[in-house]
């Protein structure tokens, strides 16, 4: 039986997954304290418009796909306290609280550290500092897409691009919401209709067609493996695509791992 394998959000967009034991769904479609700060460049503060919802493309701030590596930053956040601490292996970076004073301490720190890496040159485009770290910590809104989404991918996908690519490949380079195991891969490309994880029944979307982001090691910040190519050409794909896009069909709730996942 199809079951979830494991859960994540996302605090801060483009930064470490926070895995889970269970997540919340909102009515809106997104996961409570998923993706609810980030860290902007300084022309790209004020949401765009795109279908009458607030939309923050990621190409206007910190990302993975124009800068691996951010993935090897391991970062903690505590909500009730309203404080960020970002690492880099044994060596923290910064531990604030989320204040005015906090974020400018906070995006100092990152820029001076990317500054150390080959990603230093998206930041000398004009227009780019000072870094904003934008957010109240709260509201998840800077997903990739304005509507929000639940993000589910199967981990015998995973599994089978990474032997296609002779590479270490795990969930974490493809930074979904659920990791479902118990089906065959790409099986969950197939899924129409309605699919019911544990108490909440969802519709189903649409495929996840993927960018740069997924070449990232999640360890070393490198771009170690050709995955979108590997994805087209040996999985005959015409679109590199991997995972789909849930909403909630009838209000949201709680998912927790071991859940079992019905398509209907």
């Amino acid at each position: 039986m199809a079951s979830v394998a494991a859960l994540y959000r996302y605090p801060v967009k483009g930064f470490t997954p926070e895995p889970r034991e269970q997540i919340v769904v909102q009515d809106d479609g997104c996961v409570e304290g998923d993706r609810v700060l980030a860290f902007r460049f300084a022309d790209a503060v004020e949401p765009e418009d795109e279908e009458g919802l607030a939309y923050w493309p990621k190409k206007r701030g910190l990302a993975l796909m124009d800068m691996p590596s951010l993935a090897r930053l391991r970062l903690s956040y505590d909500q009730h306290r309203g404080r960020l601490a970002i690492r880099d292996g044994e060596r923290v970076l910064v531990d604030a609280a989320l204040d005015d004073a906090g974020r400018r301490q906070i995006e100092d720190a990152v820029t001076a550290w990317l500054r150390e890496t080959p990603d230093v040159r998206h930041l000398k485009r004009p227009g780019r500092l000072p870094l904003r770290l934008i957010g109240d910590g709260v509201t998840s809104q800077f997903q990739d897409r304005p509507r929000g989404y639940v993000s589910v991918h199967a981990a015998a996908s995973v599994a089978a691009l990474g032997r296609a690519a002779d590479a270490v490949v795990d969930d974490r380079r493809f930074r979904s919401n659920v990791v479902v195991a118990g089906i065959p891969p790409w099986r969950d490309l197939e899924w129409q209709g309605r699919v019911r994880i544990g108490d909440v029944n969802f519709a189903v979307q649409r495929p996840i067609v993927r960018c740069a982001a997924i070449m990232a090691n999640p360890d070393t910040g490198l771009q170690d493996a050709p995955l979108l190519r590997i994805l087209t050409r040996e999985f005959g794909q015409s679109s590199p695509t991997l995972g789909v896009l849930l909403l909630p069909d009838s209000g949201g709730g709680t998912l927790r791992v071991g859940d079992p996942v019905e398509v209907e």
